[in-house]
């Protein structure tokens, strides 16, 4: 007897229509979202409460000064474990930094737009996972 999809009976048309639809929605869907970023020199990392109440802000040039220090211990004595990670973990502030700083948005889009992601999205996941039920 032929197997389909899931080693179930049948449902290998299912599978594949709701496997296309599933990947066109959430390709829709992706290409919807609008990543944008305020990172640069400058730029406030992160933020200490200090005595009184004030602020202390750490600043994305401020990462650099231990990096370069660092990266020159290093290349004084390259066992320097101090340098090491002075280094790594000005890059690893860094790298977190950039991340944190990064904001996802919808584009404007009208109701017929959306509803045709949603219903790709979630009818595709839907036909997707009834093929892969037994007894179809």
């Amino acid at each position: 007897m032929m197997r389909g999809a899931g080693g179930t009976q049948g449902g290998a048309g299912e599978f594949l229509l709701g496997l296309v639809m599933m990947c066109g929605g959430f390709y829709m869907l992706l290409s919807a979202i609008v990543v944008s970023s305020g990172f640069g020199m400058g730029y406030g990392l992160y933020r200490f409460s200090g005595w009184g109440g004030g602020m202390f802000t750490i600043t994305t040039g401020m990462i650099m000064i231990p990096f370069m220090i660092g990266v020159g211990l290093v290349f004084y004595q390259g066992k320097s474990i101090l340098g090491w990670c002075m280094a790594i973990g000005s890059l690893a502030a860094m790298i977190m930094g950039v991340i944190s700083s990064i904001h996802f948005s919808f584009r404007s889009m009208n109701a017929f737009e959306l509803i045709v992601i949603l219903v790709l999205s979630i009818g595709g996941l839907g036909l997707f996972l009834r093929s892969l039920r037994a007894g179809g």
